[in-house]
Order: C-alpha cells, then sequence, then structure tokens
C-alpha cells in the first residue's frame, strides 16, 4: 500500500485548506469546538452543509452519477481529515452518510430523483428508526410491525434512542411485515413522513444533559407503500450495507488526532494546582503516547480499507474493527479531558447550547466547561451503531475466521 500523496492529492489537499480558510466561518468553527453532544447540532450543522451544497462538495461520499464530485477514495479521506483539523462542524451524517447511500443503491428512480436533492438542499432532515425498547444489539427481534393495506402499511410500535427525531421530518425506519421464518427475513425498510398523523416523540436527556435522543411512538400511522426502500422484506439486507457505512462510512482517526491535539495543548498550559503542568508529568506522558499510536494504528487501517475501496473491493466486516478501535478511542480521549482540567472539569451545566450569546458562563474555561459533557456522552460510543460486544463477535466470526 502507497502512503505517499501524489502531486494531484497534494494539490487537492491545498485546494480544501484555501477553501477552510476562507469559507469555514468563525462562528460555525467555534459552535463545533463547544458541542459536546455525538451529533452536530442542525443549527451549525445544516449551515455549513449549504456552504458545502453551494461548492458543490457537499455528496463528497456520493458517486459522481447521483449528484458527487467525483472524488477518489483518496481525496475523501484528504477532504476528512483537513475539516478535522481545521475545526469544522461534522455533517449531518444520517441523511449524507446512512439514509442518501441506500436510497441511491436500493431506490426506485422516483425516490432517487425526489429525496437525494432534498438532502442536499437541506430541505429533508433524517433520523434512524432502528432500536426499539426490546430490540437494541439483537435488532433482528424488533417488533415494531407494519401490516398491508392496499396502497398503504398501517405501522404500529415505538422506536428509542432515535437521534435528532425531534428535529427530524423524515425517518428511515425498520418494520415487522412478517413472522414467519427467520427474523430477519421479515423486516421491511421504510421511509416514514414524520408529520403523519399518529407519530410522537418523548425526549429522552442524557447523563450529560443533552436532548439528542428522543423516543418515537407509532399509532396507525399510515406509510404509503411506494416509500418503501426495496421489495417487502428486504430490510436487513439494506441494513447490513448501511451499517458498513455506519460503521467505516467515514474515517475516525483525523477527528481523533485534532481532539487528542487539542488535549495535548491544555496539558501544556492549564496549571496542575502544584505550579506545574500535566504535560510534564512522565506517567501522561505516557498515556498520551499509548493513544497517539492506536490512533495512528486505526488511520493505517482505515487507509488500507480505502485503498481496497479504491479497487473496487467492499469495506466488509472491518469496518467493525475500525468502528470499535474509535468508540474505544473515544472513550480514552474524554478520559484524558477530565484530567487535564481536574476540579474545574467536573462542571455539569445543563443549559444548552454551549455557544453563541446564550451561552451559559463557564468556571475556569469554555473548554474545562465541555470535559464532563464530553466524557459522559463518550460512553455511549461503544454502544450505539451497535455494541463492543456485537463489533467483537462480528470481527471474530468473519474477519478472524474463528
Amino acid at each position: 500500500m502507497d502512503l505517499e500523496y501524489s502531486t494531484a492529492d497534494r494539490e487537492f489537499q491545498n485546494e480544501v485548506r484555501c477553501f477552510l480558510e476562507e469559507s469555514l466561518p468563525t462562528r460555525l468553527r467555534e459552535g463545533a469546538a463547544a458541542s459536546p453532544a455525538v451529533f452536530v447540532e442542525p443549527d451549525i450543522g445544516q449551515d455549513w452543509n449549504a456552504v458545502l451544497h453551494a461548492k458543490g462538495w457537499l455528496a463528497y461520499q456520493w458517486p459522481a452519477t447521483v449528484g458527487g464530485p467525483g472524488w477518489t477514495p483518496t481525496q475523501r479521506y484528504i477532504f476528512e481529515k483537513e475539516c478535522a483539523l481545521a475545526g469544522a462542524p461534522g455533517l449531518t451524517g444520517l441523511s449524507l452518510k446512512l439514509v442518501a447511500p441506500v436510497i441511491y443503491t436500493f431506490g426506485t428512480e422516483i425516490q432517487r430523483a425526489e429525496l437525494l436533492p432534498r438532502i442536499l438542499s437541506g430541505e429533508d432532515y433524517w433520523c434512524q428508526g432502528f432500536s426499539e425498547p426490546g430490540a437494541g444489539s439483537d435488532l433482528a427481534s424488533l417488533q415494531c410491525g407494519a401490516v398491508r393495506d392496499g396502497d398503504h402499511y398501517i405501522v404500529n410500535g415505538s422506536k428509542i434512542w432515535t437521534t435528532h427525531a425531534h428535529h427530524a421530518n423524515k425517518m428511515f425506519c425498520l418494520v415487522r411485515t412478517s413472522a414467519e421464518g427467520r427474523p430477519q427475513a421479515g423486516i421491511t425498510f421504510l421511509l416514514i413522513d414524520m408529520t403523519l398523523p399518529g407519530i410522537s416523540i418523548r425526549p429522552i436527556v442524557t447523563l450529560a444533559g443533552d436532548h439528542e435522543v428522543n423516543q418515537v411512538f407509532l399509532d396507525d400511522v399510515m406509510v404509503r407503500v411506494t416509500d418503501r426502500l426495496g421489495d417487502e422484506g428486504d430490510g436487513w439486507k439494506i441494513t447490513k450495507f448501511l451499517l458498513e457505512n455506519e460503521r467505516g462510512g467515514s474515517c475516525y482517526a483525523p477527528e481523533l488526532q485534532a481532539h487528542l491535539g487539542t488535549i495535548e495543548h491544555a496539558a501544556k498550559t492549564e496549571p496542575d494546582g502544584h505550579s506545574r503542568f500535566l504535560a510534564d508529568d512522565l506517567h501522561w506522558q505516557r498515556r498520551v503516547a499509548r493513544v497517539r499510536l492506536r490512533i495512528t494504528a486505526l488511520e493505517l487501517i482505515e487507509l488500507r480499507i480505502l485503498a481496497d475501496i479504491a479497487k473496487g473491493r467492499s469495506p466488509g466486516p472491518r469496518t467493525s474493527l475500525t468502528k470499535m478501535s474509535a468508540s474505544n478511542l473515544k472513550q480514552d480521549l474524554g478520559l484524558l479531558g477530565m484530567d487535564v482540567y481536574g476540579d474545574a472539569g467536573l462542571q455539569l451545566n445543563p443549559n444548552r447550547p454551549f455557544y453563541g450569546d446564550n451561552a451559559p458562563p463557564p468556571i475556569h474555561s469554555r473548554d474545562a466547561q465541555l470535559a464532563a459533557p464530553r466524557y459522559l456522552n463518550s460512553r455511549a460510543w461503544t454502544i450505539f451503531g451497535g455494541t463492543n460486544e456485537v463489533q467483537a463477535d462480528i470481527i471474530a466470526k468473519t474477519v478472524l475466521s474463528l
């Protein structure tokens, strides 16, 4: 595997850097830096999406045939790394990176023509209706049911941990249309308008104080058959494709590197209370070095996957390896952040957001104010998108052939 950028790649890297310097507003950069939640808030994310859309770079992961810029896997990686280092907001991944690929892969011509442009314009904001109170890691046991009634499905049940359902006007949803045979065979993939009668949303506030997830209730919701993606019973096949994107559709290492850089800077500038700095402590240096080496190892795995994609190969189950590694690193970085700020990092203000004119005043500093929420939110990484235990099982069976 050649890890050196070509001349064209270096020119592209310079183009991205110049664009970010000129087009990334300070307001969005500061807002992203002051957002401890897992997902970017819509007021920040959608504004940045609009900037990228105007440039023609928003759908950078999509094929050129459906509106993407036609970048190589290396160019996509360069773009993500430069955005992370520049402090750009994350993109609205549920719309752009999860549902869009299944729409242009499994959707009809009508669905692609109607839905993909609305994702790019920001008219549609999607949430994911997968997990249920009794079906999280064991997704095949879901019970939210859909009964065919002429040109509609009548949907009843509930979904939980539904990220940004309170912002979304669309939901891609797994429902059970059959109880016959293997549980996976009876699952269907529906695209649901969140404004339909019978849908209600109950907020769930996390330990960190963020309202990011929700429980969604569906009571006799009438969904058009034409809003089904694929054939009835294709839901599991489509979901496996989608989860590969969720677990490995992006490179995690650049953002982790940027986060570690912020922590290292703080360790050099924040007094430890004894007229010293944590960066001078040998034990701290060893901890940071171990994390840095693991991030580098993750980056190499991601680059190997990108090299395979460039050759037309599927990333396959190795995305479980990158997702599990990134999740563990997120938690380790959260703990390093808490240790840097000491007592000042224990503050947990329930008011949001931490950016803008109405942001609650911090104790000591804004970064110290973010330490505890970031640490608490990092605990979710080893659960959402498939728990670490699920990822380990996939790796053992399909990567290591154990």
